[in-house]
């Protein structure tokens, strides 16, 4: 159950961010033009961040339950 509220808490947590960055972007550029693109490349940085840390959670407790 803990495990529910925390990722709740998360999602919430990254939302909050996800609105900031792209007020941020807004703010930076204030052009319709290059908001889309510089969405684009935050959403692909974003993929590409996320992938990397959920692959290394992965094999990190995959590591630590064959330890058991």
């Amino acid at each position: 159950m803990t495990g529910y509220i925390v990722g709740a808490l998360g999602l919430v947590a990254g939302l909050a961010w996800n609105d900031a960055i792209k007020a941020l972007i807004e703010y930076l550029f204030p052009l319709a033009k290059n908001t889309l693109l510089a969405k684009f490349i935050y959403a692909i940085l974003m993929t590409f961040i996320i992938g990397i840390v959920a692959s290394y959670l992965i094999r990190f407790f995959d590591k630590k339950e064959e330890n058991k």
